[in-house]
């Protein structure tokens, strides 16, 4: 098995430390992916004292200081191990930052992030469970990450919401500070930007 960092402690690295992670091309090209599924975990309260950016460097330093520990193969292995060091630095953020440090326990902020993942790969796509389409659905969740990154940072809050927290428009709006009709827009135009790089969905 893999060992499993468990991302707490420090928050940070040195020069040199984050320097080697920003050359290690071999955890670098999940960057995007590994973004977008720290801004789901991302709620108001957290959202406010920490930076999707900063849990995602702080997860390579920690996948960079362990990697000679990953045992598996392949890019999806790789994935899983990643979201689990992902799922370790959100819950100890999580847990720093709370009042009530025993609200979500770790494999919890693990399956949250587990979850995520599942939840970008079927953004435009209807559920499959086979096999062959967890696969696909991996590589899906990579490419889709990329895409959500290039929408603005209100477009791809409002889809966030709107898919993954399963918010009203109203709520949507209000978080945002903007109307609903506008929030509508923005979750449209996302939406239309991310189906032309990835074909027809059936969500809206």
């Amino acid at each position: 098995m893999n060992a499993e960092p468990t991302g707490e402690g420090r928050h940070g690295g040195s020069d040199q430390e984050r320097s080697l992670a920003d050359t290690s091309t071999e955890f670098e090209a999940f960057r995007s992916y590994l973004h977008v599924l720290a801004e789901t975990q991302l709620h108001a309260k957290l959202k406010s004292k920490v930076d999707a950016s900063d849990i995602v460097q702080q997860t390579l330093l920690q996948a960079y200081r362990s990697r000679d520990q990953f045992r598996g193969q392949s890019s999806a292995e790789k994935a899983g191990w990643l979201r689990r060091i992902l799922g370790n630095v959100v819950y100890a953020l999580a847990r720093d930052f709370s009042r009530q440090r025993r609200d979500v326990s770790r494999e919890q902020s693990i399956q949250a992030i587990e979850a995520s993942s599942i939840m970008l790969g079927n953004l435009l796509s209807a559920e499959n469970s086979s096999p062959s389409a967890a696969l696909h659905r991996e590589e899906r969740a990579a490419a889709l990450a990329q895409a959500m990154l290039e929408l603005t940072e209100e477009q791809r809050r409002a889809i966030i919401l709107k898919y993954w927290e399963n918010a009203s428009l109203a709520d949507i709006a209000q978080e945002l500070g903007k109307s609903t009709e506008a929030v509508a827009g923005l979750i449209f135009r996302g939406m239309k930007r991310l189906r032309q790089q990835f074909g027809n969905g059936e969500q809206g």
